[in-house]
């Protein structure tokens, strides 16, 4: 299996990011959250998100002549799980549009549309089946790319990410070329429960940056180019290995229960691609687990906008804005099943997730609060 060699400017982020990582353990950083009230998709999202960029100090000088990926959330395999229109459990359309209109007259040079999904193929269409409009999209003023991650997409190589502390799970990950081509890093994700991990915001997203191809139940002892399978098997329940010459997990003693694995998973993968900009949809959501395929779950409409810079400061605010504890323990709502990803990527020094430490622009937090019941039940309050 072939691997890219790191450019200088993938190189020296990547030491930085260590750099930053053991300097910081102590006192984990800190950057602003912007929470505001925003209850329609269309020129009212538009609006809130030009306004919170502002908030947490324009993005200017994040974006202009940079190349920008954007993250989108489309979770769900449609090949076994049925549509549901009623439930807004992925990235709704109109925001990726006012996300990249806004980036691309904040001056950026080019902007790829990432999400890693089935069949893996590069065909625009299978990205409308979404109601993504890709014309819409890819006219925003500058240079816009698609591509499916959950292989070797439009590249001809995985590239090989590190852990900067050296890992929870796996020391390094092979992901697609675009996760390490790109300058600035920008996660777009719901305000949701998740069943495993409790909530899926921000840093939750990045689990889906694992091709399947190498990742996926069916990756073989080679890769395998045209996935079928879920990461269950290989991330989940570290039932089956990665392919050889995959980097291979730190301990293959360690628990095999996914409420174990997922979360550590989830922060070695913000560790491997940093995350610059976190735009969180909470305008319209579920509750109850992270997408149709979980029972029971009931569609909110808590009408709000979060975006920060710094991943876990924006998803201790979710939490905190979902009715929770931020700093739960495992056994504590909505942690039913799977440790706190935010205490874990607070110990390694990403963020810090104590909201006495987290400036609120726009919103006070009791202003924003939306009542998310008992966490990933499936079952109404």
């Amino acid at each position: 299996m072939d691997y890219v060699k790191l450019t200088r400017r993938q190189a020296l982020a990547g030491l930085g990011a260590m750099a930053a990582s053991r300097a910081l353990a102590a006192e984990p950083p800190s950057a602003p959250v912007a929470v505001l009230r925003c209850r329609s998709y269309g020129q009212e999202f538009y609006q809130a998100l030009k306004r919170s960029f502002d908030m947490i100090g324009g993005i200017g000088p994040l974006v202009k002549d940079k190349t920008v990926a954007i993250k989108l959330n489309l979770t769900g395999n449609p090949a076994r799980f049925p549509e549901r229109p009623d439930l807004p459990y992925r990235t709704h359309p109109a925001t990726v549009l006012a996300a990249a209109q806004l980036i691309s007259d904040a001056g950026a040079r080019r902007i790829r549309i990432l999400e890693a999904f089935f069949p893996a193929r590069q065909d625009l269409e299978l990205w409308e089946r979404y109601g993504l409009d890709v014309k819409a999209i890819s006219n925003v003023g500058c240079k816009v790319e698609w591509e499916n991650t959950q292989n070797l997409g439009q590249g001809k190589q995985y590239v090989r990410m590190k852990v900067p502390w050296g890992g929870y799970v796996f020391p390094a990950y092979d992901l697609n070329h675009s996760f390490a081509d790109c300058d600035t890093y920008v996660s777009m994700s719901k305000l949701k429960n998740h069943w495993i991990a409790g909530v899926t915001m921000t840093m939750k997203n990045n689990f889906g940056n694992t091709p399947c191809s190498l990742y996926g139940g069916d990756c073989g002892e080679n890769g395998n180019e045209d996935p079928r399978q879920e990461r269950g098997p290989v991330c989940h329940n570290g039932k089956i290995p990665p392919p050889k010459g995959v980097p291979q997990e730190l301990d293959p003693a360690s628990p095999r229960d996914p409420g174990y694995r997922v979360p550590r998973i989830v922060v070695d993968l913000v560790g491997v691609r940093p995350i610059d900009l976190s735009i969180v949809d909470g305008v319209e959501t579920i509750r109850g687990g992270e997408g149709a395929w979980n029972p029971g779950v009931q569609m909110l409409k808590p009408g709000l906008l979060l975006v920060g810079r710094n991943p876990v400061c924006v998803d201790a605010v979710c939490t905190a804005v979902m009715g929770y504890d931020p700093l739960a323990q495992r056994g504590e709502k909505p942690f039913l099943r799977g440790d706190n990803t935010n205490r874990l990527a607070q110990d390694v020094g990403i963020g810090t997730a104590d909201l006495k430490k987290i400036e609120i622009a726009g919103l006070k937090l009791e202003e924003a609060k939306f009542d998310f019941g008992p966490g990933p039940t499936g079952q109404p309050v």
